[in-house]
């Protein structure tokens, strides 16, 4: 591939090493060209038997068409990553001054005490937050992978580079579980033994100085930190892990991108400085695509890719009917197509000689069917109720169901006998929500919950939140368990053996009266526990 700027160079970037071994910079044409990945498509393919074309279809489900947000996605992080080592030139004396700051602070376990060797910051930051399906993660991990991750210096220095680094921020916020996933990443990736030095017998603001540290020493070129809407429901450590993600950009020089649901922007903008690290480049808020020149360019480019036989050509309606079940999410839009196209062969191996075009009736019912896991978000969509969509933070689940539905249909699965039938989606859902609920229960009645009680906080819970993670149900279920306490049943008293009983034992007197013969009473009399009544002689 020919780089639109191969023949230029720049002085501040090929005088820095770290720099200097980077792929070329790209121009926007180049940049596409590196970040498409389009299936495999051969124009004899849709010829092919139907137990070979099911195959095909599922290489839609690794694709990649790049929209030009992606496009300028990867130019700005190009931008971001070499920036950010401007200020660590290791030729330099920058470079060693960071190294040395990092000494000074671990010495004082922690990042806040000044430092004697001060340094120029040349790091910024961007956040990118868009809603569930619009190729945030996937797009990030097509940049990513433009770049080395691991680059071996010998000479003058022998160093090895970690050009860039992609963690999943901790459920609950906490800081010292990203300072030990920090640690095994780049264990797994450089053979180093970091956990084993400073994840263990440390505090939380030691393990920080180490990783801020670790990250230095290794010239880590951005930090990735996916899934950053996790710490909306910390209630503890997500402030700090925020403090502690801007203290590496403004301090020690290591830019960082947060990636998020749009109901991750509060936590984002916390404090001016999280704001405005995070607007160093300029925040990049992707949201569906509306109907209109982009849509029918991205819609149009998929629709090339079908293995039906005969070809169906795409009409007004069929583009209306997709945008309608998908709202112009980009990842459901490919699983809409796909899945109507599995559906159809399916039918066609069964049915020799049936009809395998794509219809807007088709496209109804394998929504209905295939997609229902989402059905409330894409009706807040559709409402443009942005507070019943922000509910929503990603797809995993809808995921997961469709790997299902396309290894069923590969690997020989019955095929639906209609169109009209739709597919089982619940069944096809249920091990995944049964094991989770499973995990509630069992956790519930480990505190002590009564498991008729438990069975309906979970029933509740998942009825009012049907995409929640464990976590965030339990969270809730804890929230109604603090506001209104169940009855906890006390534990029956055992029974213990007549025979077992203290002689003196009321139990055992009115017991041995019994089997003698004699009234409750009269047993409690001839031993004495009671009184025999006075009598009034006066009357």
């Amino acid at each position: 591939m020919t780089s639109d700027c191969v023949a230029f160079s720049l002085p501040e970037y090929d005088d820095n090493p770290f720099i200097a071994q980077l792929p070329p910079i790209m121009g926007q044409k180049d940049l596409y060209k590196s970040l498409v990945s389009a299936p495999i498509f051969r124009e004899s393919e849709p010829g092919f038997p139907a137990h070979l074309r099911k195959h095909c279809i599922a290489r839609l489900s690794k694709c990649f068409l790049p929209l030009a947000r992606q496009v300028e996605l990867a130019d700005r992080f190009g931008m971001l990553l070499r920036q950010g080592y401007l200020g660590r030139n290791p030729l330099t004396h920058d470079y060693l001054h960071h190294l040395h700051n990092g000494i000074e602070r671990i010495e004082a376990g922690s990042l806040e005490v000044p430092v004697s060797q001060p340094v120029q910051n040349t790091a910024n930051s961007f956040a990118l937050l868009g809603c569930p399906g619009v190729g945030k993660t996937v797009a990030m991990n097509q940049v990513l992978a433009q770049y080395p991750q691991v680059i071996q210096h010998d000479a003058p220095f022998s160093l090895t580079q970690v050009v860039w680094l992609r963690l999943e921020a901790p459920a609950l916020g906490s800081l010292r579980n990203l300072c030990i996933d920090f640690f095994h990443t780049v264990d797994r990736l450089i053979h180093t033994d970091y956990v084993k030095r400073y994840a263990t017998k440390t505090t939380v603001e030691q393990m920080v100085a180490y990783m801020a540290q670790v990250a230095n020493l290794h010239a880590l070129g951005v930090l990735v930190i996916d899934e950053i809407q996790h710490l909306r429901g910390a209630k503890v450590g997500a402030a700090a892990l925020m403090k502690f993600l801007v203290r590496l950009v403004n301090t020690i020089g290591v830019p960082v991108i947060p990636i998020g649901t749009l109901s991750a922007l509060p936590i984002l903008q916390g404090s001016f400085s999280q704001a405005r690290r995070n607007t160093g480049l300029g925040s990049m808020l992707w949201d569906r695509m509306d109907p209109g020149a982009t849509w029918n360019s991205f819609l149009e480019q998929l629709w090339g890719y079908q293995w039906t036989n005969p070809r169906t050509t795409l009409t007004d309606e069929l583009n209306a009917a997709i945008y309608d079940e998908s709202q112009g999410v980009a990842d459901l839009a490919v699983k809409l197509v796909m899945l109507a196209q599995m559906r159809l062969v399916g039918i066609s191996e069964m049915r020799k000689g049936q009809s395998e075009k794509i219809t807007t009736e088709l496209i109804r019912v394998v929504a209905k069917g295939e997609l229902a896991m989402v059905a409330p978000m894409i009706t807040a969509l559709r409402e443009n109720d942005t507070v019943k969509a922000a509910k929503f933070d990603d797809l995993r689940s809808l995921n997961e169901h469709v790997g299902l539905v396309l290894s069923r249909a590969i690997g020989g699965g019955r095929a639906q006998d209609s169109v009209e039938a739709p597919p089982p989606a619940a069944t096809a859902a249920a091990p995944a929500s049964a094991s989770m609920e499973a995990v509630l229960l069992t956790s519930l009645k480990g505190m002590g919950v009564a498991e008729d009680v438990a069975k309906a906080l979970v029933a509740e819970a998942v009825a009012n939140n049907p995409s929640g993670d464990p976590l965030t149900l339990m969270q809730t279920i804890t929230a109604t368990l603090k506001a209104s306490p169940p009855v906890v049943k006390p534990p029956k008293p055992k029974k213990v053996p007549v025979d077992e009983l203290p002689d003196e034992d009321l139990r055992r007197i009115v017991a041995n009266g019994k089997q003698a013969g004699a009234a409750a009473y009269d047993a409690l009399l001839a031993a004495g526990v009671v009184r025999p009544p006075m009598l009034d002689f006066a009357a």
